[in-house]
């Protein structure tokens, strides 16, 4: 199991940008992929982003790709979400998820990740 810790959530204009950290603690020599999910008040919780621990692949989703990017620092177990060009329907709780069972290509469903953080608010005005 491992522990995940969200921050740099806040309130932003359209336009504008904001990263997230997710930092992981406990087993992480068990990471096999993390990702990023957001939901908005009155929706389901959906995908955003992956990562591949090891090698790096990352994957989006349609809604954010070219102005999102994920990325990992492998030496201080945290993965990072670059937020560019933000719109106010980015407005969301953001959550950080880890894989520690098996190794599987893209991460992207709720499924495939076994912990999950505590979420961190962004918000964005028009």
């Amino acid at each position: 199991q491992v522990q995940l810790v969200e921050s740099g959530g806040g309130l932003v204009q359209a336009g504008g940008s904001l990263r997230l950290s997710c930092a992981a603690s406990g087993r992480t020599f068990r990471l096999y992929n993390m990702g990023w999910f957001r939901q908005a008040p009155g929706k389901e919780r959906e995908f955003v982003a992956t990562v591949n621990w090891s090698g790096g692949n990352t994957y989006y989703a349609d809604s954010v790709k070219g102005r999102f990017t994920i990325s990992r620092d492998y030496a201080k177990n945290t993965v990072y979400l670059q937020m560019n060009s933000l719109k106010p329907e980015d407005t969301a709780v953001y959550f950080c998820a880890a894989r520690t069972t098996a190794y599987i290509a893209y991460a992207r469903n709720q499924g495939d990740f076994g912990s999950w953080g505590q979420g961190t608010q962004v918000t964005v005005s028009s």
